[in-house]
């Protein structure tokens, strides 16, 4: 009976996981998109400005606007890498794995403390019980 709620339960968080994973990459790739929308408006804005208005003929780079374009273009690439291609590396599963290395180094570290804390404490306790063994022994130092 028990097991049954447990198991659920699990799978709810599971559940809730997995939707909030896919809910990240839709906002991600919904921003891409309004990038993309952005790029397409604005690299038409530039190339009317120029050309066609002929406002920025007077910049000391003649077809400075090809320049921003391609800059620009190089932004939306590096945009689409990471939403496509570094997510996939550096996705839900390596984060999940580096959680897990960093938990088993801090658990590691603990033990290593509660080992050093225990000794010193073992070590303490000695010293109080050969005290006490000499306090015994030898009533009158006291």
């Amino acid at each position: 009976m028990f097991s049954k709620n447990k198991k659920t339960e699990e799978f709810d968080h599971e559940q809730r996981l997995q939707y909030e994973y896919a809910r990240k990459r839709i906002v991600q790739k919904k921003k891409l998109m309004r990038h993309f929308i952005v790029f397409l408006a604005g690299s038409l804005l530039l190339i009317i400005i120029n050309p066609v208005l002929g406002i920025g003929k007077d910049f000391f780079i003649e077809n400075w606007f090809v320049w921003a374009i391609l800059i620009w273009a190089f932004l939306f690439l590096v945009h689409l890498l990471n939403v496509f291609i570094m997510n996939k590396f550096m996705g839900k599963e390596w984060e999940d794995k580096q959680l897990e290395k960093l938990k088993a180094r801090q658990t590691e570290r603990i033990s290593e403390l509660q080992k050093q804390v225990d000794s010193k404490l073992l070590q303490k306790e000695t010293e109080v019980k050969k005290n006490e063994e000499l306090n015994l022994q030898n009533p009158e130092n006291e």
